[in-house]
């Protein structure tokens, strides 16, 4: 055992990274990976913090989650086969009558916000982030994503590709050669056509998930759908079972940690509502840094690779978990030695599943699949827009120069993680993993709202302040609700109500909520003030 973390001084804990508030509790943890002396806290903890009724936080967002349930089934996602329902007559008239798709969309936009109203009044409320705080932080997180378990797909249309990909598969296809343009009809799915002839960006673990749904369900799109979000639910368990274990081992709050990311809006949106299988990836990817962490690396590679195996992006963790397995101290050949070991183990065991499917490594010439496109607000996909603007301006091949750019911010993010990798402190591996990530994530060209939620665990369980960075983060989950509210709507193209009327509607109910949260609610204004008068309850900012 390393330390306990004591209410009446943070002096007495022992951190792996030092970065957040101590708490007013007692947490024996296992062994970590390291030691580093705390440092003192800028001020004292609350002796009386209580909770102020949380449950009412909790209730609003329920509310709020009902809502976006009753929106989905007006302008959530419907494959064109999925006849029995298109003829339930109150979806109907949501789906199939202007007034009943503009009640959608602004339930949907309400209900969303309320939501993140609702995870930042929770956190006022909780007022001291103690062991009693687990079972509210718990209840908030069954009660706001139950509704989103049975609601209509969300701000995405990838679990119809899911089911897509699947047939592929069954067909004896290969996904990482043959889009799902293959199949008869795959446009009755529902599955985007912009990536139908696109290569999976998915790897062998998931694509035989997506076969054995398939196989199960015989293609019928409601059925598999119950089924995909049954995983993405166990990826969201394993999420609430092991981030806080992992702030444990840091010394963070647990509590905090999971309030912030797993009762997060854009963590059950995401992972939910919309049935991302990076889910599922995330959950894997923190069980193995945590049994890495407690000095079981082998099973840490293990469970590692087999997130890799959903999506490849998670082989950032690698070399991180290779000096966690090399130890506090270890000379720099033996730093190579254990990271050849922890590839040579996880790379291997990818071979043999690609032996195993037939498909071998196509998954690493289908990496770049979701990185050859750019969105406006990512720095580097608007740094791009910039240079292709001017250069065409000139008379100058505009997009070739903003493709250098993607291109040069790609090789930045790498150099970032090389840098990483090398340079920082033993005690501080996690945080460096996450900077690392956060790296490959903001000098991409394309940022989707689920690459923000890969980061959130790892900030989390290391640290996330109660000064800049957490108002960061609130920015940043109100700015990718009101994004996803206004972007991917189902919207019936046959009649008078546009989708880009129900986008604008969308927006604008969501940007007037944010900015009522931002600079008008008297309860969470003084969140997103430059200086807070004192710490959150139950948190203590170190120096």
């Amino acid at each position: 055992m390393l330390a306990r973390i004591r209410g009446d001084a943070c002096s007495s804990t022992t951190h792996l990274f030092v970065g957040d508030s101590c708490t007013n509790q007692r947490l024996e943890r296992p062994t970590m990976t390291a030691q580093v002396p705390a440092t003192e806290p800028s001020s004292p903890e609350p002796e009386n913090a209580k909770a102020d009724h949380p449950n009412v936080a909790i209730l609003q967002g329920f509310i709020g989650s009902m809502l976006m349930l009753a929106g989905s089934l007006g302008v959530g996602w419907l494959s064109l086969s999925s006849y029995e329902l298109r003829r339930v007559s109150f979806m109907m008239w949501l789906r199939f009558e202007p007034v009943g798709a503009v009640l959608s969309v602004f339930l949907l936009a309400v209900g969303g916000m309320l939501l993140v109203r609702s995870w930042l009044r929770f956190g006022q409320r909780i007022g001291s982030w103690g062991p009693e705080s687990r079972p509210y932080v718990l209840k908030a997180i069954v009660a706001w994503g139950a509704p989103m378990a049975v609601a209509l797909p969300l701000f995405s249309r990838d679990v119809f590709a899911y089911i897509a990909q699947g047939l592929v598969m069954v067909s004896g296809l290969n996904p990482y050669k043959d889009g799902y343009s293959q199949i008869s009809n795959y446009l009755q799915i529902g599955a985007d056509d912009l990536w139908a002839q696109s290569p999976t960006p998915y790897g062998p673990i998931f694509l035989w998930l997506e076969e054995i749904v398939v196989r199960i369900t015989g293609g019928q799109t409601e059925f598999s759908i119950l089924l995909f979000r049954l995983i993405a639910l166990i990826g969201v368990a394993m999420c609430v079972y092991y981030v806080p274990k992992l702030a444990e081992l840091h010394g963070i709050n647990p509590n905090r940690a999971l309030w912030l990311t797993a009762a997060n809006p854009l963590f059950l949106t995401n992972f939910i509502a919309s049935i991302h299988n990076d889910a599922l990836m995330i959950g894997l990817a923190l069980a193995g840094l945590y049994y890495a962490a407690t000095k079981r690396a082998i099973r840490g590679i293990l469970l590692v690779t087999l997130s890799i195996g959903i999506k490849p992006i998670t082989l950032i963790f690698l070399p991180f978990i290779g000096l966690m397995w090399a130890g506090k101290g270890a000379s720099w050949p033996r730093k190579f030695l254990y990271w050849f070991l922890t590839a040579g183990l996880s790379l291997g065991l990818l071979g043999i599943l690609g032996v195993v499917n037939g498909l071998g490594f196509g998954w690493v010439g289908a990496l770049s699949t979701p990185g050859s496109v750019w969105i406006w607000y990512a720095p580097i996909g608007f740094l791009g827009l910039v240079v292709a603007t001017l250069g065409n301006a000139l008379g100058l091949p505009g997009w070739a120069f903003a493709d250098v750019v993607h291109t040069l911010g790609r090789l930045a993010s790498l150099a970032v993680v090389a840098w990483l990798m090398f340079v920082g402190d033993y005690s501080r591996l996690v945080r460096r993993l996450a900077l690392a990530f956060a790296a490959i994530v903001m000098l991409a060209p394309m940022i989707q709202s689920w690459y923000v939620v890969w980061l959130i665990p790892l900030f989390a369980v290391t640290g996330i302040r109660t000064d800049w960075q957490v108002k960061t983060l609130y920015l940043f989950v109100s700015f990718f609700m009101v994004y996803a509210i206004s972007d991917q709507l189902d919207i019936w193209p046959y009649f008078e109500f546009s989708l880009s009327a129900a986008r604008q509607i969308a927006a604008v109910t969501a940007v007037a909520f944010a900015l009522y949260l931002i600079f008008l609610d008297p309860k969470t204004k003084v969140l997103f003030r430059k200086k807070l008068t004192e710490p959150a309850p139950g948190e203590l900012r170190i120096r």
